[in-house]
C-alpha cells in the first residue's frame, strides 16, 4: 500500500506539469489566433480576402492594404500628434500621480481620507458629456493640444496602486532621511521614486495605451483643426468610410492623387488599421513587462 501511494505521488507532478502545460498552450493559441489572423489579412490582396481561407498566412501577399492607409499626407502629422501626446501625457502622468500618491500616504496629512475619498468618488460618479464640454470650454482648452494632456494628469485607479505601493515601503527609509536634514521633495524624488520602479512602470503602461488608444476626445475638442488630428482620429474616420460604403476607399483616395493601383475591400483596410495602432504599443510593452505583473500586485495589495 506504501508502494503504490510513493508511486502515484511521484505520477502526480508529472499529470499536473503536463495537463498545465497543455492548457496553457492552448490559451496563448487562442491569445495570439486573432492578431495573428489580422496580420495576415492586412497583408493579403483585398480582393482574394472576400473568398475566405485565411489564417495565419497571406495567400496573396500586398502591401497595398497599408498604401490605402497611408495615402493621405494628413496621417504622418497625425502619427506625430499622437506620438506627443502618449509620451508628454506618460511622463507627466506617471510624475504628479506618484507626487499625489506621496503626498496621501504620510500620516501626518491630515486631509489625506477626505482628499483621497474625493479620487475614489471620481470612479463611480461621471457628470456627463455635455458638463465635461463645457468644463474644457470654459478653460480655454478647445482646439489647443494640451485638451489631450491635462484633463487626464491624474487617475483615480494609478493613484490608488501607487499610494498603496508606497505605504509598503519601510517609514525608516523617509526618518532616517529627515534625520540627516533631507526635505520632503529631497526625499520623494531621491528616495521614494527610484523604488518604485515596479509600479511606475505598470502605471505608465496604463497611461500609454490609453492616450494612445484615445480618439474621442479629438472628436468632441478638436475634430475641426487637422493640425490637432490624432492618428487614432484619422484611422477612425478612415474605418468609418469603409464601415458605411462598399467602395474602395485607396481606389477613392487615388482618384485624388492618382496612384490607386490594386483593389483593397473594407475587411483589409480595417485589419492594417488594426495592425497600425496596435505595433507601437507592442514594441512597447516587453521593456516594461517584467516590472507589470510585480507592480500591479504590490501596488494592490490592501494593508
Amino acid at each position: 500500500m506504501k508502494a503504490v501511494t510513493k508511486g502515484s505521488s511521484r505520477f502526480e507532478p508529472v499529470v499536473f506539469h503536463t495537463i498545465n502545460s497543455i492548457f496553457m498552450l492552448f490559451v496563448v493559441a487562442i491569445t495570439l489566433y486573432p492578431f495573428l489572423h489580422t496580420l495576415a489579412v492586412s497583408l493579403n490582396d483585398g480582393s482574394d480576402t472576400l473568398a475566405g481561407g485565411i489564417y495565419f498566412w497571406p495567400r496573396d501577399w500586398t502591401m497595398e492594404n497599408y498604401r490605402a492607409v497611408f495615402i493621405s499626407g494628413t496621417i504622418y502629422h497625425a502619427a506625430f500628434i499622437s506620438v506627443s501626446r502618449t509620451v508628454l501625457s506618460t511622463v507627466f502622468g506617471v510624475f504628479l500621480t506618484t507626487m499625489l500618491a506621496y503626498t496621501l500616504a504620510q500620516q501626518q496629512y491630515i486631509f489625506r481620507k477626505k482628499i483621497g475619498m474625493l479620487f475614489i468618488l471620481t470612479m463611480y460618479f461621471n457628470a456627463g458629456l455635455i458638463p465635461n464640454y463645457f468644463l474644457i470650454k470654459n478653460l480655454g482648452l478647445l482646439h489647443s493640444f494640451m485638451v489631450y494632456i491635462l484633463p487626464s494628469l491624474v487617475g483615480a485607479f494609478n493613484l490608488i496602486i501607487m499610494r498603496t505601493y508606497i505605504r509598503s515601503l519601510p517609514g525608516s527609509l523617509t526618518e532616517s532621511a529627515k534625520i540627516d536634514g533631507a526635505g520632503e521633495f529631497r526625499i520623494f524624488w531621491k528616495i521614494v521614486f527610484p523604488l518604485c520602479t515596479p509600479v511606475l512602470a505598470t502605471v505608465a503602461l496604463f497611461i500609454a495605451v490609453g492616450a494612445w488608444n484615445s480618439w474621442f476626445d479629438t472628436f468632441l475638442y478638436a475634430s475641426s483643426d487637422i493640425k490637432l488630428s490624432t492618428l487614432q482620429y484619422e484611422m477612425m474616420k478612415l474605418l468609418g468610410s469603409t464601415m458605411s460604403t462598399n467602395n474602395d476607399p485607396s481606389l477613392l483616395a487615388g482618384n485624388q492623387h492618382n496612384q490607386a493601383q490594386a483593389l483593397v475591400t473594407p475587411a483589409s483596410i480595417r485589419a492594417a488599421i488594426t495592425i497600425v495602432t496596435a505595433v507601437p504599443i507592442l514594441f512597447v510593452y516587453p521593456f516594461l513587462q517584467k516590472y507589470f505583473v510585480v507592480g500591479l500586485n504590490l501596488g494592490s495589495v490592501k494593508e
